[in-house]
This record gives structure tokens, C-alpha cells and sequence, in this order.
């Protein structure tokens, strides 16, 4: 029996629109998309794989095309925001698109890769093995490998240091702490398929015992008391940055450090000020095409 190809359908965009195209794909085709970006142009392009004829509808393309427009009236850059489709063999498709997804290595201490890359780590280094596909977070995205950077060089030998993921998306973050010896690591996310990505990958890292990931609204979470972290991660929008920061500031042990990323450079300053207000000092920025991170230190608590 002949069997069916394949439809690829991307759409091709800009880094800043990475996170909502791929959850549109996700959403209008009910199963979850990936992303490559092209490192020397910087343009994002996003796919799905679905059923030649079954799937790739007048209808869905209708809803595609309407969901990109609703995008760039929000305001963020598209970029060519083109939808673009090909016929892929069955037998090609399973291979064809890994080749954009290497292994990740930060720095002397972890190596992030996918489930088929044979490369093995050097001495002392730790790794976190995870598939793109399933959830926001890879390692590949900038505002990620920022978090991961920021964990690994923070990472005090011998020290206690516990931690705390705020919009845990595929765990990669939460997975990594507890890699590098993080302890106790809680992670949360407001999104349930989140959660349970996030704790398949925690069991595939063998890491399941020592990460607690659990679905949360943080702006239900208490202004005051809880646990104190000594490192936080808080990769969210900006409008939720803004409005949650006594929430997320309470949460910080005096002296700990709070990354802030998934910031859209035209923005960072705003928080920048209001992080800095509430007794933080920048001390290290990176800005990547349209993103910018910070890691701040909470020098001294205040009163009130």
C-alpha cells in the first residue's frame, strides 16, 4: 500500500514572534510546533508536520493566516510572517528536520542536546537531554541559554543554593539547577500541558525526585511569606514582570539573584527601573537580536 507524504507547513518570522508562532501552529493543528533559527541571518522559522490531505485545509490556512495578522497587530515584529508549505516523504520527515537541532554546551560544566546526538560530555559536565517539540525551552532560543549561562556561572561549589523556576515551560531551567546541584528546585507554570511536559522531562533526566514542578497562577501567590530562593528565574512577559515584581522580589533571599529574561529590548529599561526600586542592582545584561536579560542581586531588603 502507497503511503500518504506529508505536509510541512511554516511559517517564516522573526525571533521576537517565535513563542506566539509556534503556539499558533500548535493550536490550529492541535499538536506542537518547532523552531530553527538561522544563526548568521536571524530568521526564525517555525513548523509543523501534518497529513497531506487530511490536515492542510482551505480552513486551517484561513485560520493560520488570520492568527499572523492578529500577531502583528499586537505589535510584535513578524518579520516576512510568510506561510510557506512542501510535500515531505514519510521516511525523510522522521530524519530531515533534527539536523537543525545541535547539542548546547555551556560552558564547562552542562551540555544540553537532544535525545539522538551521540556527543558525550567532558569530565564534570552535566547533561540535560531534551527533545524540541514539546514545550517553550530548548536552549536554542537566546533568552533561554541566557537562564542556562546565568545558573551554571552562579553555581557556588559546595554551597547550598536553592532555586526557583517562574514559568517553567519545558523544565529546562528546573531540570539544569538540579543538575548542577541546585537544591531544593521548585518549578512552576500557569499552563497545565506545561506541567506535564515538564515532568516527563524531569523523569527522562532522572531528576524527578529532585525537582517539584507544579501548575500556579503567581499572581494568586501570597505578597508575603513562602519559601526564600537564593536564585530565581523569571522568564515572563514584561506586563507580568511589572505587576507581579513584589511577589517575585519577596521570594528572594537577600543577596540572591533574580534573571529576568524574555524581555523585548524596547522594554527592559522600564523594568530595569522598577527591579532597581525595589532594591536590585543589574549586574550583568545581554541583549540578542530583539531580546534583552539581567541578572540582578538583591543587595539589601526593603522595609514596608
Amino acid at each position: 500500500m502507497k503511503t500518504e507524504p506529508l505536509r510541512q507547513v511554516s511559517v517564516v518570522t522573526s525571533l521576537e514572534a517565535e513563542d506566539a508562532v509556534v503556539e499558533l501552529l500548535g493550536r490550529v493543528f492541535g499538536c506542537a510546533a518547532s523552531a530553527y533559527t538561522n544563526e548568521k541571518t536571524k530568521v526564525t522559522t517555525a513548523s509543523i508536520y501534518c497529513q497531506q490531505a487530511r490536515d492542510w485545509t482551505a480552513g486551517r490556512r484561513a485560520e493560520l493566516a488570520d492568527g499572523l495578522r492578529e500577531i502583528r497587530a499586537g505589535g510584535l515584529k513578524i518579520g516576512a510572517g510568510k506561510i510557506v508549505t512542501r510535500r515531505v516523504a514519510r521516511e525523510d520527515w522522521s530524519e530531515s528536520w533534527k539536523r537543525h537541532f545541535k547539542a548546547l554546551e555551556i560552558g564547562p560544566t552542562l551540555l544540553i542536546k537532544p535525545g539522538w546526538v551521540r556527543r558525550r560530555a567532558r569530565k564534570g559536565q552535566a547533561v540535560v537531554v531534551l527533545d524540541p517539540g514539546l514545550s517553550f525551552g530548548t536552549g536554542n532560543h537566546p533568552t533561554t541559554e541566557y537562564c542556562l549561562r546565568a545558573l551554571a556561572a552562579g553555581r557556588k561549589t559546595g554551597q547550598g543554593q536553592s532555586f526557583w523556576d517562574v514559568g517553567t515551560g519545558s523544565g529546562i531551567l528546573a531540570i539544569a539547577a538540579a543538575k548542577l546541584g541546585y537544591a531544593p528546585v521548585v518549578a512552576m507554570d500557569f499552563d497545565a500541558e506545561a506541567v506535564r511536559v515538564a515532568r516527563e522531562n524531569a523523569r527522562r533526566n532522572r531528576v524527578q525526585g529532585r525537582v517539584r514542578i507544579s501548575r500556579g497562577d503567581i499572581t494568586r501567590m501570597p505578597l508575603n511569606g513562602g519559601r526564600k530562593y537564593d536564585f530565581i528565574c523569571a522568564n515572563l512577559i514584561s506586563n507580568l514582570l511589572l505587576a507581579e515584581k513584589a511577589r517575585i522580589v519577596g521570594r528572594l533571599r537577600a543577596g540572591g539573584t533574580l534573571v529576568l529574561a524574555g524581555i523585548l529590548k524596547g522594554e527592559f529599561e522600564q523594568i530595569r527601573r522598577a527591579y532597581e526600586g525595589a532594591g536590585l542592582r543589574l549586574a550583568q545584561g545581554r541583549t540578542e537580536g530583539e531580546w534583552r536579560s539581567g541578572s540582578f542581586v538583591l543587595e539589601r531588603r526593603l522595609v514596608g
